[in-house]
């Protein structure tokens, strides 16, 4: 139904959003107290959390790995030095750093898995090497992971350890397995203290996940370690072990390779001088047996080529041999690392860059191994690198030992060519050059290895680690966790949340109507005014000096009843609801005074016979009243009273609750009844019973000029908004209109009233039997 600009309850509808967010500011400042309540909770609870927690520095190392890709390889003399040396992927070695194996002999080294605690106000700190006792794990039981060991030392000798008597600085069995409490002479004022041991596998997995290893960026090869401890200088010796550790690694891996190569040397050194002995020896005998002193220049000649060609057959021989070594390994199916045979004598760049491929992929391996299952994806596809890698090594191997034969088949030619020649030269002279070439290969070959030997032991005695340490562990001069600032502020927004988030909860689980909109959005029948809740107690509000914001509104009310049926009178209003307590007898009551007020001449009916209320507002008695009239036992004029008070102003009261109401008003009476009241008065008010409960409204909708429906903030269901659309799809009522009635606070702002009293002036608890 449309009305006028002029009805203030009625216009505006441009600022819904912002008035919208007005309403829900005002709905939760309505709670402030309990948000304040919440939010110095919260402060109290950060500062117990603050004085709670220990602080936490951060400790930062920086190391230079040495990658010829970046720029920062060895020199060249270095180079000659470090055979075994080997260009590092700055991202392989971040992973190493964090490898379960190295970060595991840290631990055990400084014994990170054993915590020596102590109580100071709401924190416990940890002692580390300030511990006036020192615990000694001999031979340990699962008991001493499960709960903390308690000691109290009672003096030099003795404590108290869980409850038992041990003696210090002595082996001692206890319910935790044997052990050895060891005093330290460090902090002697310490009478009671806590130690905490944990397994080494949980503390190795704490650390690798809280250390972070990172790059500078990505041009450079620089590593930053850090870690976030409450120790400072435990965290400096955690950094400085994994450094230290870190590089003992890296130099066994060289040291490895080179002993492995040296083993082979020294094998094939102690084999060649065998020979080289017999050799010599058969010269000797030769030259004594044949009384043999020189050799011609031709045989020299001879002898010269033929050694020199079998110096290079020899040689083939051995890049044979070493082939079939390597070739030997890679069809293996062992991906074991540092199990790759010595490349000795073998120069081809192609086959040893392999090499060092496949040995820097095992000893990945190896190192993965230790921290991850063999089912784990990067130990399968490190399987499958190295297995595609030996047969790129197969396949290259194969190409070289066909050239090697080829180069055998030649050199062999070349010796029968020359044999053929020294035939020619005196059987004595031939038989001695045969016996000096063996001499001389065997003498050339033993010299090769014994420089190989050298250069060998040379690099593994000059094994330095391909990194350098920047900068030592250094702790920061201030704590980095917990930052005050942000806990106060965290704590603090959760003390707002937190009401906010229950105020929120209720009100969606809230199934009243809170507000206009609720109205709005469920039914289109229109809303003729809304009367904000006041706690006054008082029955009637509306007076001839009374100038309260409540007692406006229904004047307000009064005004719009001359829109309800344009161009005719209207003499009758029916007021109902849908449940009890919505607060229809105190409107009407008071409509009926606002309308008195004017000069006209109005009467209320209290109508609903079988819950009636307005004889309790108004303290009257009910010895007579409409029941009386209706069973004919009185005449009108015989029931009707004056409102005290109120000038104009009559009511009929119900009189003795009747067992059949309904009947009552359907009987012709009821219809004299109206038919006589208008004749007598200007208006007529029926207060009927809820619609919701019986169907005593409904009858009296035939003699009624408008129906008034009351619906209550925070009180009515919003199911029922359902029936009242029904009621008026279906024009069970006429010109049915809505009072939304007992707004409080949150529920009216929004809709422009326009008057400026600020309806709603707190939150209210029933303590009368005024429903308003």
């Amino acid at each position: 139904m449309n009305q006028p600009n002029m009805d203030p309850f009625f216009f505006q509808q441009e600022e819904q959003q912002d008035i919208n967010l007005k309403a829900i500011l005002f709905k939760y400042l309505a709670y402030w107290k309990w948000f304040a309540l919440s939010f110095v909770l919260s402060i109290i609870v950060a500062f117990f959390y603050l004085s709670s927690k220990n602080p936490e520095y951060h400790i930062q190392a920086s190391i230079l790995i040495k990658d010829d890709k970046k720029g920062l390889g060895q020199d060249d003399i270095l180079k000659s030095l470090d055979m075994f040396s080997s260009n590092k992927v700055v991202e392989n070695e971040i992973e190493i750093l964090k490898s379960y194996t190295i970060i595991e002999k840290v631990v055990h080294d400084l014994h990170l898995n054993i915590e020596y605690r102590v109580r100071e106000g709401l924190r416990k700190k940890d002692l580390y090497t300030e511990s006036p006792l020192r615990l000694e794990l001999i031979h340990p039981n699962e008991n001493i992971y499960k709960q903390p060991l308690e000691v109290t030392i009672k003096d030099a000798r003795s404590a108290v350890l869980n409850g038992q008597q041990i003696t210090l600085n002595k082996i001692v069995n206890t319910t935790f397995g044997t052990l050895i409490l060891k005093t330290t002479g460090k902090n002697t004022d310490i009478k009671s203290l806590s130690i905490q041991v944990a397994p080494e596998s949980n503390v190795v997995e704490g650390i690798q996940s809280s250390l972070s290893v990172e790059s500078t960026n990505k041009m450079a090869s620089v590593l930053i370690i850090g870690i976030n401890t409450t120790v400072p200088q435990k965290g400096r010796d955690l950094l400085n072990g994994l450094i230290k550790e870190y590089n003992i690694a890296a130099i066994e891996d060289k040291n490895k390779v080179a002993s492995i190569t040296l083993q082979f040397i020294e094998e094939r050194l102690k084999l060649i001088a065998g020979d080289l002995s017999d050799v010599e020896r058969n010269v000797e005998n030769f030259k004594s047996r044949e009384k043999i002193t020189d050799i011609s220049a031709e045989s020299k000649i001879f002898l010269e080529s033929v050694q020199d060609n079998d110096a290079q057959l020899n040689e083939v021989k051995i890049q044979q041999s070493v082939l079939s070594n390597i070739e030997q390994y890679v069809r293996s199916k062992s991906n074991k690392a540092g199990t790759v045979p010595a490349t000795l004598g073998i120069s081809d760049p192609t086959l040893l860059g392999l090499i060092q491929q496949l040995t820097e992929l095992e000893l990945r391996r190896e190192s993965s191994i230790k921290m991850v299952r063999t089912d784990n994806p990067i130990i399968i596809a490190l399987d499958d690198q190295i297995k595609g890698l030996k047969l790129n090594i197969a396949e290259n191997i194969e190409n070289l030992k066909g050239n090697l034969r080829s180069a055998r088949r030649k050199l062999e030619s070349e010796n029968a060519r020359m044999e053929s020649m020294i035939r020619s030269v005196p059987r004595k002279e031939r038989e001695l050059v045969d016996i000096t070439r063996q001499q001389a290969i065997k003498n050339n070959l033993y010299i090769f290895l014994l420089q190989k030997r050298e250069e060998t032991a040379l690099s593994y005695a000059s094994a330095v680690p391909d990194s350098r340490t920047i900068d030592a562990a250094r702790g920061s001069s201030k704590p980095v966790k917990p930052v005050k600032r942000n806990i106060l502020l965290l704590f603090g927004l959760m003390g707002l949340a937190i009401p906010f988030g229950i105020i929120y909860i209720i009100d969606l689980l809230n199934d009243k109507v809170q507000k206009r909109s609720d109205i709005e959005e469920r039914t289109k029948a229109p809303i003729l005014a809304e009367i904000a809740y006041d706690e006054q107690n008082e029955a009637l509000v509306v007076s001839k000096k009374g100038r309260s914001a409540l007692a406006e509104q229904i004047r307000a009310l009064r005004t719009n009843l001359q829109f309800l049926t344009p161009g005719r009178k209207l003499k009758t209003l029916l007021f109902t609801s849908s449940i009890s307590g919505e607060g229809k007898s105190f409107i009407s009551l008071n409509l009926g005074a606002s309308l008195a007020m004017t000069g006209k001449k109005t009467i209320i009916l209290e109508l609903d016979l079988r819950k009636p209320k307005l004889q309790k507002y108004l303290e009257l008695t009910n010895m007579n009243g409409l029941s009386n009239y209706l069973v004919g036992q009185f005449e009108v004029n015989e029931l009707v009273s004056k409102v005290p008070g109120q000038d104009n102003y009559y009511i009929m009261t119900t009189g003795p609750l009747p067992p059949n109401p309904a009947e009552l008003i359907i009987s012709d009476r009821f219809e004299e009844l109206m038919n006589t009241l208008k004749e007598q008065f200007d208006y007529i008010i029926i207060d009927a019973p809820p619609v919701g409960l019986v169907t005593d409204a409904q009858i009296m909708e035939h003699f009624a000029d408008a129906t008034l429906y009351v619906t209550r903030h925070q009180y009515t269901p919003k199911e029922h908004l359902k029936m009242i659309e029904a009621l008026y799809k279906e024009k069970r009522f006429k010109n049915l209109h809505l009072i939304f009635n007992g707004i409080k606070d949150g529920g009216q702002y929004g809709y422009g009233y326009g008057y400026g009293y600020g309806y709603g002036y707190g939150y209210y608890e029933e303590k009368s039997n005024v429903a308003n």
